[in-house]
């Protein structure tokens, strides 16, 4: 199996979440991480990014059959579940509870559809082979 452009993609979202959640957990609930930014920039630079990146590499990998595209769209789909968890749990120790459970939510929304998306990649490679 070579290197597409599609695991390219997935790798880059795969590795902006592991800053995004490293940086995260380092900030031992202070917002104040290794990176110097706020809370809400740093999810715009580092978890927004992989979402996007996520869907573009499933919809480019067309012909060949992509099963280890498959599995990293899943690590992605896993690791926004569990921001999104990580999310609505720290969400009784602030003053924006509700806004917190609001993205926490969406963003275990988002992560099941992107590992749902690694799934038919998976199905489809399957039953092309």
């Amino acid at each position: 199996m070579s290197i597409s452009i599609p695991h390219v993609i997935s790798g880059i979202s795969i590795i902006l979440l592991v800053i995004y959640g490293v940086d995260v957990i380092s900030s031992g609930g202070s917002g104040e991480g290794f990176l110097p930014l706020d809370s809400m920039t740093r999810g715009i630079v580092f978890g927004f990014p992989p979402i996007i990146l996520s869907i573009i590499a499933f919809f480019i990998s067309k012909k060949p059959p992509y099963k280890g595209l498959g599995i990293m769209l899943i690590v992605t789909g896993i690791l926004i579940i569990i921001g999104g968890i990580i999310s609505i749990t720290s969400a009784a120790d602030t003053e924006n509870s509700k806004r917190m459970i609001g993205e926490g939510g969406s963003l275990s929304v988002i992560g099941t559809i992107i590992a749902a998306l690694g799934v038919i990649k998976i199905r489809k490679s399957k039953t092309s082979v």
